[in-house]
């Protein structure tokens, strides 16, 4: 696999052998009231990196967050329920932690073979891990040899287990890392163009940076969601009774303009599906933007924006993907992320383009529409992914870089 970057150092770079491992994952997983893991994708992630240390002769010493304990030790918020799921997954005995740091962790690390997982308590049972404490970062690393993320998903957070143990001990990144950086990298930092992005969602203020940042790099800027209505408020369209953002009219036409100015074409529904009534089966029509009526209010993209946008799509030989174009929750008006995510798989497993979509709600509308698995990578990180759209830079993966404490521990 080529690295993601040059400066980013890898396992590649490592040599774990007979070395103990701190590897920084993400466990924070959904459970049931029984404590039971309903979704393991993000334990399946981290399998390559832990296995990889395993087979040649490390020991996997894995840290991770659960929850929000906010630095006190909460039972429901223990990583042992985690364990189950995580050796079905790995195929291999996991042997648990009841802190992350001190004499108990030490302990277990001391009784165990060579080559034995061991899962430490959730990092975030210490008040000094979200503050990146330097002496919780001391003392974590003083329980291992070397430190690999692969965590992308807490790479947007300077705490002491994504970003301070770098300070102590040589850093590299996982294959859970290392294949998201990649792709990232191939979506905004060395695309393949035409570039298109698309940005769904409901406000434009919470995704301002993100358009921004986009508006730089793009071809093609597709807005969609509720957020679009504001930007057809903003051109003196009559949306009815649409969900708008009335303090940001004035940021929409900023944004239209700097879009304009960087030669980026953005785009906005050309026609719209309507409702008087929010709910699963409510009764809708399409409608041109000259003739929503007063008591209406924008659901959907319409069949021609649909058409627009996959035309688009087949003109493009890379796409970013990040929210739903409608209120993809309930039918009908899950159409157009539905048609026009199943139309960028098939371009996807023609060899035609390269998609990395990212964020809750495109997971779940990609999953919606069965096409989870039919982008060229689905980032599960919600806070990173967006950051990293905002161009940001992400402390977890600066930490990554070449630098002469990593040079001296390889």
């Amino acid at each position: 696999m080529s690295p993601p970057h040059t400066s980013i150092r890898t396992l590649d770079q490592a040599d774990v052998t007979g070395k103990r491992v701190l590897v920084r994952v993400d466990l924070n997983v959904p459970m049931d009231a029984d404590g039971t893991v309903t979704d393991d994708t993000r334990i399946r992630a981290i399998v390559p990196t832990v296995a990889e240390i395993a087979e040649h002769g490390g020991t996997p010493v894995l840290l991770a967050h659960f929850g929000r304990p906010k630095g006190q030790t909460v039972p429901d918020l223990s990583l042992q329920r985690v364990v189950p799921k995580l050796e079905a997954a790995l195929g291999r005995k996991v042997t648990f932690a009841a802190d992350c740091v001190g004499d108990t962790a030490e302990t277990t690390l001391t009784a165990v073979a060579a080559g034995t997982v061991v899962l430490l308590e959730n990092t975030r049972f210490h008040a000094g891990e979200e503050a990146n404490d330097p002496a919780l970062a001391r003392d974590m690393a003083q329980l291992g040899d070397l430190f690999i993320n692969d965590a992308f998903a807490t790479a947007h957070r300077a705490h002491a287990s994504t970003a301070g143990l770098a300070d102590h001990i040589p850093a590299y990144a996982g294959r859970c890392m290392e294949a998201e950086l990649n792709a990232l990298d191939a979506a905004l930092t060395t695309p393949d163009r035409p570039l298109a992005a698309i940005v769904g969602g409901a406000k434009i203020s919470t995704k301002i940076d993100v358009l921004g940042n986009l508006a730089e790099k793009v071809d093609h800027l597709v807005v969609g969601g509720a957020m679009a209505n504001t930007f057809l408020a903003a051109r003196g369209y009559a949306v009815g009774a649409s969900l708008v953002e009335d303090s940001m009219l004035d940021t929409a036409l900023e944004i239209d303009a700097f879009a304009s100015r960087n030669g980026c074409h953005l785009v906005l529904p050309a026609d719209v599906v309507v409702a008087t009534e929010f709910r699963a089966g409510a009764s809708n029509r399409v409608s041109n933007l000259n003739s929503i009526a007063p008591d209406e209010m924008i659901l959907d993209a319409g069949p021609a924006t649909i058409t627009a946008i996959s035309a688009l799509i087949d003109n493009c030989k890379t796409l970013v993907w990040n929210g739903p174009f409608g209120a993809f929750e309930i039918a009908p008006f899950d159409r157009a992320t539905t048609e026009i995510a199943r139309h960028a798989a098939e371009r996807t497993r023609a060899g035609r383009l390269v998609t990395v979509a990212g964020g809750g709600d495109t997971v779940a509308a990609l999953n919606q529409a069965g096409v989870g698995d039919g982008f060229s990578y689905v980032s599960t990180a919600g806070g990173a992914f967006l950051e990293w759209l905002e161009g940001k830079t992400l402390p977890g993966v600066e930490v990554l870089r070449g630098t002469a404490l990593a040079d001296a521990g390889s």
